[in-house]
């Protein structure tokens, strides 16, 4: 499958993603029309999109500029190879101040 280099297209399947998340969302909430249920989806929506900026901001700028993703599946595979690596390299910030998260 090729990549995706039409600006038109790009910004018709930025536009689709954001007419199914409205559509979603809005039928979710009509489910239980309720201010509790409101607030649980639109907080669930910015935990998401903060994950999404984490996964890719800022691993790849502050955490390690060599990598660079592909994909949440390729992020979690990153993870899951880092993690014992993490513990016995000393990799926190606090060790090492010139890492900025």
């Amino acid at each position: 499958m090729r990549d995706l280099t039409s600006s038109l297209w790009i910004k018709m399947k930025g536009g689709l993603f954001l007419v199914l998340a409205l559509l979603c969302g809005t039928l979710l909430f009509l489910l239980n029309p309720t201010l509790k249920v409101a607030v649980l989806l639109i907080l669930t929506v910015w935990a998401f999109c903060r994950f999404y900026y984490f996964a890719f901001y800022v691993i790849e700028h502050y955490v390690d500029p060599s990598y660079r993703f592909t994909g949440l599946f390729s992020f979690a595979g990153y993870l899951f190879r880092r993690l014992p690596q993490a513990a016995t390299e000393g990799d926190s910030p606090r060790e090492n101040p010139t890492r900025r998260c």
